[in-house]
This record gives C-alpha cells, structure tokens and sequence, in this order.
C-alpha cells in the first residue's frame, strides 16, 4: 500500500463525512456513504499492516472538564502557628504567604482554649488536656513554694525570738 492510497482513503472518508446530510434522511443515502468508503478500502483487510491502521486516541482518565462560569475568588493563605510549653506558656506567630506578621506573641492559656472552642470541638479537646496538665503542674510548683515560704517564715520567726 502506498502513500497515495492513505490519502485518497482518508481524502474520501472526509467527502463522506462532509457529504453525509445532518438532518433526517431517508435510508437510502445513508447506506450508500459505506458502501462508496468500502470500495476504496485495501484489497486485503484482513492483514493488518501499520499503514492501513488507524490508531484511536485514548480517552482520558477523570472527569471530563466542563468550562464554568464562576468568578474564581482569591484566596488568602494565613497560617496561625500557636505553641504551648509544659509550664502553660504559649505564643503565637503568624504568616503571610511566605512573609511572617509577627513571630513569638505571648498569649494566655485561657485564650488559647477560648479560640480552640469557638474553632471546633475536636481542637478543644486536646488543647484543654495540656491546659489542664500545665495548671495541675502549676498548682504542684505552688504548693511546693507555699511550703518553703512557711519553713522560711518559721526560721525567721525563730532568729527574733
């Protein structure tokens, strides 16, 4: 098969591809575009070679894309880094994009648990965890102090005597 077969065959597929009416027709006309492509097709079709085999596209995977309409609205990345330590210090920073507004902000603990449940409930319940272990932890280190603080005011209290 030669070049010039390829192209009278595709050259006479486009013809009845253009030819063939878009509206309703009778069934005559119809039938008679195959038969005109049959008989310019190969002599022999049951060998395939690689110049008589017309490759099809592949699909492509996904859904199809459908132009929309929508305004797209832009978009702000603000990303809110809040930081906490055992003893109930915590800090916040925040960025911009890839610029930072403000780096080690110290804020309070019942702040943080206030903004974690106005937040969601399952950011609250962790939070409040290491809240509450920072206060009992706390609450150790004033007892401990209260302790000495009354062994240092009975010492005191033994050296004006």
């Amino acid at each position: 098969m030669t070049v010039d077969a390829l192209t009278r065959t595709d050259a006479v597929s486009e013809e009845a591809a253009t030819e063939a009416p878009v509206d309703s027709t009778p069934q005559a006309e119809t039938a008679e575009a195959p038969a005109e492509a049959k008989t310019e097709t190969p002599e022999n079709p049951e060998t395939p070679t690689e110049e008589n085999t017309v490759e099809s596209p592949k699909p492509k995977r996904g859904r199809p894309k459908v132009a929309t309409t929508a305004k797209k609205t832009r978009t702000v990345e603000l990303t809110l880094t809040v930081t906490g330590t055992a003893d109930g210090e915590w800090q916040a920073e925040l960025k911009n994009g890839s610029k930072w507004v403000t780096k080690g902000l110290e804020i309070p603990a019942a702040a943080v648990s206030r903004a974690a449940k106005e937040l969601h409930a399952d950011l609250s319940g962790p939070i409040d965890e290491v809240i509450n272990a920072a206060r009992e932890l706390q609450a150790a280190k004033v007892a401990q102090l209260e302790a000495e603080l009354e062994k240092a005011k009975l010492a005191l209290a033994e050296l004006d005597a």
